[in-house]
């Protein structure tokens, strides 16, 4: 017979009728989803069924549907001899500070940018407002695919005002492929970057989106949609960016504001 606390070590005081298998499992994949992420496990081999079951103080059917969510994500796959083993790579984007994605990715492998669009155009009515553009302005928009050690990890658009933009484009393919566009800005540009207002969402991409970044149809994406101004408050750069869900984190520091 199974346990019923969840895993939690609490059998009083509970509230219903407590937790079905499914609900162990989600719990415990929770946890193990997270260690994983962190690189928590020497060689990339989680504990075995046995030990993860003394570790939750559930069953082992919960520790199996665990194991399985995870099989699921592309996180984990189960090799004859050696265990459940980690297979699908995440990365850690941090929110607490201004930085290009390529400019954080370099530190955990090779980042390569497909250029797909790289051209003037006229900025849509709702891009000119945020660019603080007149309506029908110019801009300069920018599509790339980046990858990491040749996987798919983010489909980028990006719209420029054309002080910051134009620069760019007269580098040529080669450097926007090989350049995170904050550091085109500030050195090809010559314009120093300032702030940035951040919006991040979870969405199911579109089987275009998908296609692109080698995910199966339905995946699911963080959309992020990030302005960003020149050192004088002026935006310059707005991005819409998609990232895919399943390998990569975005994670911040937050601290306590207390009155008084």
């Amino acid at each position: 017979m199974e346990a019923d606390d969840g895993g939690d070590g609490h059998r009083g005081g509970a509230v219903g009728d407590g937790p079905t298998r499914a609900d162990r499992a989600r719990r415990v994949a929770h946890v193990l989803r997270g260690q994983v992420v962190r690189g928590a496990f020497p060689g990339g081999v989680l504990p075995d069924e046995r030990a993860l079951v003394a570790e939750f103080g559930t069953s082992r059917n919960a520790v199996r549907e665990a194991l399985g969510l995870l099989r699921d994500e592309g996180l984990v796959e189960r090799r004859r001899g050696v265990g459940t083993v980690v297979v699908g790579r995440t990365y850690e984007h941090p929110l607490g500070e201004l930085s290009g994605l390529a400019e954080v990715l370099q530190r955990h492998g090779t980042v390569v940018n497909e250029v797909r669009a790289a051209r003037i155009v006229r900025a849509p009515g709702a891009v000119a407002r945020r660019l603080e553009l007149p309506e029908g302005s110019r801009a300069v928009y920018l599509e790339r695919l980046r990858r990491v050690d040749g996987m798919p990890l983010s489909l980028d658009c990006t719209y420029l005002i054309p002080e910051v933009g134009e620069p760019l484009l007269a580098l040529g393919p080669e450097r926007l492929e090989n350049r995170d566009v904050f550091e085109l800005i500030e050195r090809a540009a010559g314009r120093p970057l300032g702030s940035a207002e951040v919006a991040v969402r979870a969405v199911v991409a579109d089987p275009a989106t998908c296609a692109v970044l080698g995910m199966t149809a339905g995946g699911a994406v963080l959309a992020v949609d990030r302005l960003t101004r020149l050192a004088d408050g002026r935006p310059a750069d707005l991005e819409f960016i998609h990232l895919r869900g399943d390998r990569l984190t975005l994670r911040a520091r937050l601290d306590r504001v207390r009155e008084g």
